[in-house]
């Protein structure tokens, strides 16, 4: 008895410990680490590299380090696209490195747009502040989930899925978004796709397009994108 009792513990055991080895992976890209103090407000000025930015001395630490003016200000959206986003993550705002939010503003001209792109690391969600905005994501299967948002109206494009917004009022919009991580990360599918290096000859396969179509097309991207 003893020893069927002790051989069906050492089963439960070695489930349990598989389980734990499956769930790892998931657990390490779920969400940004938890901190382990108080506050970690960042030291842009420390060399050292870690996944993530070093800590300032908290003998050091001011108040004005948990906050930030800079979405208070209309970013510049005098160009091509339109629009202009305003990050505040922890590398423009120290005080929140390590607490696994951020914040950006998003300030759009007549028919202006953030144009298709991703957050690597983050969930968003949008609230429209002025103005009315036609907003999209399309998911792994290909389906686009789309609808215009009116000034109050909150809209949450999935973590790590293609999304975009395009001014569709009359006159400028504003949105302030949130994300679940100090840096998620943004890749503009057109920059990363045509303006990256990648070999004209993937692109052509890859859209079935000829070689003068290709290098049109980076021309075109490359112009869109460029800041003022």
């Amino acid at each position: 008895m003893a020893g069927s009792f002790s051989a069906h513990v050492r089963r439960v055991t070695v489930a349990l410990f598989e389980l734990q080895l499956a769930l790892l992976p998931m657990m390490a890209i779920a969400s940004d680490a938890d901190p382990e103090q108080d506050f970690c407000v960042a030291d842009p000025n420390n060399p050292t590299i870690v996944n993530g930015l070093v800590c300032k001395n908290p003998a050091l630490v001011k108040a004005s380090d948990f906050m930030f003016h800079g979405l208070a200000t209309p970013g510049n959206t005098n160009d091509p696209l339109g629009s202009s986003v305003t990050p505040a993550a922890a590398a423009q705002f120290p005080g929140i490195n390590t607490l696994g939010i951020s914040m950006a503003r998003l300030d759009f001209a007549k028919g202006g747009l953030v144009p298709p792109h991703t957050h690597p690391r983050a969930t968003e969600i949008i609230f429209v502040v002025e103005g009315s905005l036609f907003v999209g994501f399309v998911s792994t299967n290909g389906t686009l989930f789309a609808t215009t948002l009116q000034k109050g109206d909150v809209f949450v494009f999935p973590r790590g899925l293609l999304h975009f917004e395009l001014n569709v009022c009359d006159g400028t919009a504003t949105a302030i978004a949130a994300l679940n991580s100090q840096n998620p990360g943004t890749q503009i599918q057109a920059v990363a796709l045509f303006n990256s290096g990648i070999s004209e000859v993937v692109l052509e396969k890859a859209f079935g397009l000829g070689e003068k179509a290709v290098q049109k097309i980076e021309y075109a991207v490359e112009a869109a994108n460029k800041k003022p």
